[in-house]
This record gives C-alpha cells, sequence and structure tokens, in this order.
C-alpha cells in the first residue's frame, strides 16, 4: 500500500512539474535571429536609395494572453548612407571640404513590439517603439572629425512575423522619428532634419 501511495505521489509531481513546464515555455520563449538591413537617411543631400547593411540580435517572446503578446529585442545593425548632393551641405558653409560621402552607422537597438495574432499563432502583427543608441560612426565623416550625428534615434516599428515550429522569418519597417542631425551651424539657420529608415528582413532560430 505504502509503495502505491509512494508511486502515485512521484506520478503526481512528475505531472505537474511538466505540465507547469509546458506552460512556463508557452509564455516566455528566446531566440536569435540576424539579416538584411537596408537603411538610409532622409534629408536633404542625401540619395534616397536604401543601402545595405545586416543586423544580428536576440529577442524574448511574453505571450500575455491568447492572441497577442510582447516581444523585447537588442538588436546590433549597421548601415551606410550616401551624400548625394554635396552642394547642399557646401551651401551650409559647414561641409566646403567633404571628405568622405558615405558615412557608416552602427546602432545598438532595443525596440519593444506588440505582438498581434493574424487569425493564427504562427502569423504575427509587431508594432512599437524603438530606441537606438549610436555605438560609432565612421571617423573623419566630415573634415577635422566633425560630430554630425547625435547618439539617440527614437524610431516606429511595423512588421509581420511568421513563427514555424524553430525557424522564424520576419520583415519590418522603421521610421525615424527624431531628427539625428547634430550639426551645429555657424550661422542663425536651422538645421536640415535628418531622420533613419530601414527595412529590416530576417531570419532566426526561436527556442
Amino acid at each position: 500500500m505504502k509503495k502505491l501511495f509512494f508511486a502515485l505521489t512521484v506520478i503526481a509531481v512528475t505531472t505537474v512539474s511538466t505540465v507547469s513546464t509546458v506552460n512556463a515555455q508557452k509564455l516566455l520563449r528566446f531566440g536569435i535571429k540576424g539579416g538584411a538591413n537596408l537603411g538610409k537617411i532622409d534629408g536633404t543631400g542625401y540619395d534616397e536609395a536604401f543601402k545595405l547593411g545586416y543586423h544580428l540580435g536576440g529577442f524574448a517572446q511574453i505571450n500575455l494572453v491568447k492572441g497577442f503578446g510582447i516581444q523585447p529585442e537588442l538588436v546590433f545593425s549597421s548601415t551606410a548612407a550616401e551624400v548625394k548632393n554635396t552642394s547642399e551641405f557646401s551651401a551650409e558653409n559647414e561641409f566646403n571640404n567633404l571628405k568622405e560621402t558615405k558615412p557608416k552607422l552602427n546602432y545598438l537597438s532595443i525596440p519593444v513590439l506588440a505582438n498581434i495574432d493574424l487569425g493564427s499563432p504562427r502569423f504575427k502583427l509587431q508594432v512599437g517603439p524603438q530606441f537606438s543608441i549610436l555605438t560609432s560612426k565612421k571617423k573623419n565623416v566630415f573634415e577635422e572629425g566633425k560630430e554630425a550625428f547625435k547618439s539617440g534615434d527614437f524610431s516606429a516599428v511595423g512588421g509581420l512575423w511568421l513563427q514555424l515550429p524553430i525557424v522564424n522569418i520576419s520583415a519590418r519597417y522603421i521610421i525615424g522619428l527624431s531628427n539625428v542631425n547634430d550639426v551645429t551651424l555657424s550661422n542663425a539657420t536651422k538645421p536640415d532634419s535628418w531622420k533613419n529608415q530601414a527595412i529590416q528582413l530576417g531570419v532566426g532560430i526561436t527556442l
């Protein structure tokens, strides 16, 4: 009798532990991702075409209720802009000796996205804010190493996420909301507005 009671107890504890583990896995999942980062600077004098770069990062999926959750991420991205019309800069008398016409910008970004199921838990709409920190910029972008870009950027993100059993596929558009132009003009003229834009196409693994 005691052996039977002990066996039933072990089975009950094992079942509860297994169910709890499965529920925890459903509520919280982690993963890594990477892919192409097509970026540009939307502003006077810059080429409107997107330039190819890359992004790498990790994410956590927190499923709050059925069909809805949040997904915070930590993503490193690298893009190169291109100055198309140098006369626009020369007209400001701040860039008369432009040396480098393709500044390379590296950002560490923290998007916090809402995951909304689109008729299936595998197919999600993602929307939310993103804050980015400029980690490095190509030296000698302008004469005398002029610091032209602000260190922080705030953006809005929208995209789609396809969650397969292990692999995930994502596509999103990032629209910069803040002016990243940090140039100080010698006259009273207000500096032009420069805003980051990017298309990210990624693939990853969900653990």
